[in-house]
């Protein structure tokens, strides 16, 4: 574990679980999202059915994670009222949990063990969704990136659950 990881995983303990609150998959790049209510997740590949999971084993971004939260803030700074989850092109929608606390740190969704790797910054796709300002309203709110540890089946409803780890 990195030093951000040791950092943020002090405060691991007091993080309580969210909920998985929907699911999206690309079947090729820049296609629409497809809406699913459970997937298989494959360890060091991504998401069964995304175009990801085709990709480079162990990529550090096989899956991409946002809150319902964050979605709530873009929303606030790009002064829009509805904002669909696909159009941001992440995969899983969570809520209740701070994604922020499980950057670098493994968490469970399902049967599934994810561990984040990094913040999921927005690309120029994003000015479509939410107009010219939307990538600069998007820093810091776009969610985290993911590796999948342990493969196995997620389903919306699913527990969003921090995994402790000892410290190395």
């Amino acid at each position: 574990m990195n030093t951000q990881g040791r950092l943020l995983g002090r405060y691991l303990s007091t993080v309580e679980p969210g909920e998985l609150r929907w699911i999206g998959i690309r079947p090729a790049r820049k296609e629409a999202m497809l809406n699913v209510d459970r997937v298989e997740a494959i360890a060091e590949k991504g998401l069964s059915g995304d175009h990801r999971c085709l990709k480079t084993p162990g990529s550090a971004r096989q899956v991409t994670i946002i809150s319902e939260e964050h979605i709530a803030c873009i929303k606030s700074f790009c002064q829009i009222d509805e904002l669909a989850p696909e159009l941001l092109r992440r995969n899983l929608l969570v809520s209740g949990i701070n994604l922020n606390a499980l950057r670098h740190q493994r968490f469970q969704i399902g049967a599934a063990v994810f561990e984040a790797t990094a913040q999921c910054h927005p690309c120029s796709r994003m000015i479509e969704p939410l107009g010219p300002s939307g990538p600069a309203n998007m820093l810091g709110y776009g969610g985290l990136c993911a590796k999948i540890i342990v493969s196995g089946e997620i389903a919306v409803g699913d527990k969003v659950t921090p995994i402790l780890q000892k410290a190395t």
